[in-house]
């Protein structure tokens, strides 16, 4: 018996998560998160309080204000290397508080 209708398993996953869109927007978030610690290191993830993520804006609150004011002058460059780690597009901008 031949199947004529097969389809790669990415592609069926793909099509799920687009249909399903609050579950693609979860796992990006936890993508992200993943993302903001392996690309700022173990000292910035202690000083990041809360990280969400809101119509794909990344909204992050740090307690340390010298790590604040160094992130927000690479603000662009880091939005740029996190949507290039998750190896996708998804974020529009960055708020850092």
């Amino acid at each position: 018996m031949k199947r004529t209708n097969t389809q790669p398993i990415g592609e069926i996953l793909r099509d799920f998560f687009e249909d399903n869109t609050e579950l693609y927007e979860k796992i990006m978030e936890v993508r992200i998160e993943r993302a903001w610690k392996k690309l700022l290191g173990p000292m910035a993830a202690h000083y990041t309080r809360n990280l969400y993520v809101r119509d794909r804006i990344l909204y992050v609150s740090m307690t340390s204000a010298v790590l604040r004011s160094e992130l927000l002058l690479s603000k662009d460059k880091l939005l740029s290397n996190i949507n290039q780690e998750i190896q996708n597009a998804f974020l529009f901008d960055l708020v850092i508080r």
